[in-house]
């Protein structure tokens, strides 16, 4: 097997999470499952430790280790969805995407309800191309969850990135396409509202409507803003308003904002909208 080392970062970014039980009443099974989960965890954990030192050779064994054992997990338990999705979340990550679709699938007949699997796949249909059929697993999975803001997220990247080819099937409208990625990105923003990143997205998403509502942009901006937790994203939040402001005509506004950024790596975007100010009508 070929573990390239991208699948430290992946993995460890976003780690299956298995459904909490008593150890007194787990299954054979289930012990195992999790006794492997937990060695994969470590052994991802001290590879992430060692950086530029990692021993490839190594990882590359105990990761062929942890494939082994659970093959053989489901080779006594084949009916086991669970390590199913397990398995194939781990494979997921690493560059065997076939083998990774088809273990999920299997996982997917056996438990339709397993919201984290119909999403894997929707991510796997999505990187092959296959937007309209990913669109289907990534809806599925909120169905089943719909509380999980990286559901919606991703969703609402997927209608973004694909635009063209959701609108191509004659299944969508642009104002509908539109509606939907604007409303996946306002619920994982609402969803996560630690996750900074995912109301940043919502507030960029206004950008991406075909008919924007620039108000509603100017408020997302400035309560981002609030939340920004250094200065630096505090002042990128404000050239964002001062854009909007512009776009509204309000260059008096935008010419305020603007005066308040004064950091060096800004100084760039900032000039890019005074040269735009020079061009906007005052209102």
């Amino acid at each position: 097997m070929n573990w390239p080392i991208r699948f430290l970062i992946a993995a460890l970014g976003a780690s299956f999470s298995l459904p909490a039980a008593e150890e007194a009443g787990q299954s054979l099974a289930e012990r195992n499952l999790r006794r492997i989960a937990e060695r994969q965890r470590e052994v991802l954990a001290t590879a992430a430790k060692q950086g530029e030192n990692l021993d490839e050779g190594s990882l590359r064994q105990q990761m062929q280790s942890i494939s082994h054992d659970y093959e053989l997990l489901l080779r006594d338990n084949p009916s086991y969805a669970t390590a199913y999705a397990a398995y194939g979340y781990f494979l997921s990550k690493t560059s065997m995407r076939k083998e990774a679709a088809a273990i999920l699938l299997k996982a997917n007949q056996l438990d339709p309800d397993l919201a984290l699997v119909k999403n894997q796949l929707g991510s796997l249909l999505a990187e092959d191309g296959k937007p309209v059929q990913a669109s289907a697993y990534f809806l599925a999975a909120i169905k089943l969850e719909p509380k999980e803001p990286l559901y919606h997220y991703q969703l609402g990247t997927l209608f973004t990135e694909a635009r063209e080819e959701f609108l191509k099937t004659g299944e969508w409208t642009r104002p509908g396409l539109d509606s939907a990625m604007h409303e996946a990105f306002r619920r994982a923003a609402e969803l996560a509202p630690d996750r900074f990143e995912f109301a940043y997205r919502h507030a960029e998403s206004f950008y991406d409507l075909e008919k924007p509502d620039w108000d509603g942009a100017l408020k997302a901006w400035a309560a981002l803003e609030d939340k920004a937790p250094t200065d630096i994203e505090r002042q990128t939040m404000r050239l964002h308003a001062a854009n909007i402001c512009l776009k509204l005509g309000k260059s008096d506004h935008a010419k305020a904002l603007m005066a308040t950024v004064d950091e060096p790596k800004l100084q760039g975007q900032k000039q890019k909208l005074v040269a735009q100010m020079a061009q906007s009508p005052v209102k």
